[in-house]
């Protein structure tokens, strides 16, 4: 491309400007060099988070399952059965009482699954929680009663 001008001291003058189509091998090393780096100093910090990320999620679903549990109780006077996967949260129960059910007391899909897949395990009476329920995930490994479960009653999972 041939850009004209005129310069005041002597004739028309041409500059050419050079198209340019691409990086250079400098360049492209320049970039790979940086980008590393930054993998460097940012991956370590992301590593691992996947765990704590899931044990966070199944804590909180845990949080929100014990307020409609808790909800459900109120409203009905007493836990919702064992053996029954919680589908009493979801699904009015039949019975003498079904009048006070204001559920469904669980949203957005029902009875979720904990982060690894597994259901959620609901016992009432609770063993942990007397007087109450106990509810517990299995955790990664998905084998209840190992270090790995977290659960609603207060130990080392759960602060």
């Amino acid at each position: 491309m041939k850009i004209e001008y005129r310069n005041q001291k002597g004739p028309r003058s041409y500059r050419h400007i050079g198209n340019r189509n691409g990086f250079t091998l400098v360049e492209m090393i320049l970039v790979m060099v940086i980008l590393a780096a930054l993998a460097a100093v940012v991956v370590p910090k992301f590593a691992g988070r996947s765990k704590q990320a899931k044990e966070t999620q199944a804590k909180t679903q845990i949080s929100n399952m014990e307020l409609a549990i808790d909800s459900y109780e109120v409203d009905m006077g007493e836990f919702p059965r064992s053996g029954n996967n919680l589908q009493e949260l979801v699904n009015s129960p039949s019975g003498n009482n079904t009048a006070a059910w204001q559920g469904p007391y669980l949203k957005k899909g029902g009875i979720p699954l904990d982060p690894w897949g597994n259901a959620y395990v609901y016992v009432y009476p609770g063993k942990n929680n007397q007087g109450s329920y106990d509810l517990y995930s299995a955790g990664p490994d998905g084998k209840a009663g190992t270090e790995d479960d977290i659960t609603n009653w207060l130990d080392d999972n759960r602060n």
